[in-house]
């Protein structure tokens, strides 16, 4: 081979080297990550309850059921950002935040997680019916709504069984149009959603006692 050609093959191969190292260390699009952020609904002045809750993990709509964030911007359309996720299923974050403040409550004895082998008095199951953006010319909202059923553990008659069930949806307006603001709405959604949930399983269990 020509001496000319050869310096020429070493030449293009140590371009193809060095462009292929420099795309590598190239900075790509981060993913960024959203979780909910609140302090727990503050109950006071009500009286415990001797009981053990068990609080399943609630299932999800299958338009919602990723931890990509979802949005609305037309009728009938659904879309996501690439981007930006939710650190958690939608599923696993409103079980985790609604068992968190039923227990900070301190209204019950123990709230027990899908799993546990402790015996449980009661349990509750629900599911997440809506978790999105809803996005608009005015304004973008926060949507969530959910669905919760509360049963006797050791109730013998099924017709018996169920003691309570109730759908809930709060919309939040978010105070700034990116998933920062999003979050931050949703997390008001959560927050207000957890109080009317835990208020409405003690009313109910303070008829049973």
């Amino acid at each position: 081979m020509d001496r000319h050609i050869k310096i020429f093959c070493l030449f293009l191969s140590a371009c193809f080297f060095v462009g292929g190292c420099t795309s590598l260390k190239e900075p790509r699009n981060k993913i960024q990550y959203y979780t909910l952020e609140y302090a727990s609904p503050g109950i006071t002045g009500l009286q415990s309850f001797p009981v053990a809750l068990k609080v399943e993990r609630f299932t999800v709509a299958p338009a919602y059921n990723t931890n990509r964030i979802i949005y609305r911007d037309k009728s009938f359309k659904r879309d996501e950002y690439f981007y930006y996720k939710w650190r958690s299923n939608p599923g696993d974050l409103v079980t985790y935040f609604l068992s968190r403040d039923i227990r900070d409550s301190g209204l019950f004895k123990a709230v027990l997680p899908q799993g546990s082998g402790f015996q449980y008095s009661y349990v509750l199951e629900g599911s997440v019916d809506e978790f999105l953006e809803w996005d608009s010319e005015q304004a973008w909202d926060a949507v969530l709504s959910i669905s919760i059923t509360l049963m006797a553990a050791n109730e013998p008659d099924v017709s018996k069984r169920i003691l309570f069930q109730k759908s809930y949806s709060e919309k939040k307006a978010c105070t700034q149009k990116n998933p920062e603001g999003l979050a931050q709405a949703m997390s008001l959604a959560m927050a207000e959603i957890s109080r009317k949930v835990i208020m409405d399983i003690y009313l109910v269990l303070k008829d049973r006692t």
